[in-house]
């Protein structure tokens, strides 16, 4: 059975699954859905569109799932989606899509710091570190296994690739290709993620590739599409493919030296 405080206030159409843990002074509207194992802390408000997965920890005075600040929000159904695992630290604030995509998402196995915030349409993948305070703004894609450092800002529509780190404090103004280091003012390419890829197995030899990758990418003086090409003629590798596929997607500027 689901342990609830007797203050917290909860709509009857709430659905609440087994082993669910709902701390004091907590408020949860009619349209959600909380997973097996999942705790709430006490002062926290989860709003209609909340979809929250098994053994999720919510801590004291987080919001998720509320309205979008976007000025064409009009109340259409919109969703939020917070995958299994994750941990959502106090005063976090994560807000649900918008008509663009109907939703926002928090993939599983993350750890969201205090006082971050998400905005509408974002999507963050699976394992990723979200730290302190950092400001994520609208339709924002952040791919598997990303760490963005506390206090950064990340600018709408921005995309960071996966297993690529943002230094704390950053201005995330162009889209961040993957297996990269990022940071300084102005914002720029900082070296690779190796101690990163190395925890998660990389092998010295992907390493290398990655990295002669990005000395045709960013430091060969080729303008963007020269060095895909010449990527595409020199490398036969997974990683770079991926990164090849991420300059195909980008639709903003990408990250420099």
């Amino acid at each position: 059975m689901a342990s609830i405080h007797p203050t917290a206030i909860i709509d009857a159409a709430a659905k609440i699954s087994e082993n669910v843990t709902v701390g004091p002074y907590a408020y949860i509207e009619g349209d959600v859905e909380i997973g097996e194992g999942t705790s709430i802390g006490p002062h926290s408000c989860i709003y209609d569109g909340a979809r929250i997965g098994k053994s999720v920890k919510i801590f004291q005075s987080a919001a998720i799932s509320n309205v979008s600040q976007d000025l064409k929000y009009a109340g259409e159904e919109a969703f939020f989606y917070v995958g299994d695992n994750t941990v959502v630290r106090e005063f976090v604030t994560l807000h649900k899509g918008t008509v663009e995509t109907g939703f926002s998402k928090v993939g599983s196995n993350c750890l969201i710091m205090a006082y971050a915030h998400i905005a509408h349409d974002c999507v963050v993948g699976n394992n990723c570190i979200i730290a302190n305070s950092v400001q994520i703004a609208g339709h924002v894609n952040v791919d598997d296994w990303v760490i963005i450092g506390g206090s950064a800002l990340v600018h709408q529509f921005s995309t960071i690739g996966e297993h690529s780190m943002i230094q704390g404090g950053a201005h995330v103004s162009r889209d961040v290709p993957p297996y990269v280091l990022a940071g300084n003012i102005p914002f720029r390419y900082s070296g690779l993620n190796s101690i990163g890829l190395k925890r998660r197995g990389f092998t010295d030899e992907d390493i290398a590739t990655i990295k002669g990758a990005y000395k045709v990418l960013l430091l060969s003086g080729l303008n963007t599409s020269d060095a895909k090409n010449k990527l595409l003629a020199e490398y036969d590798n997974e990683y770079v493919t991926k990164i090849i596929e991420f300059i195909n997607k980008s639709n903003r500027s990408l990250l420099k030296k």
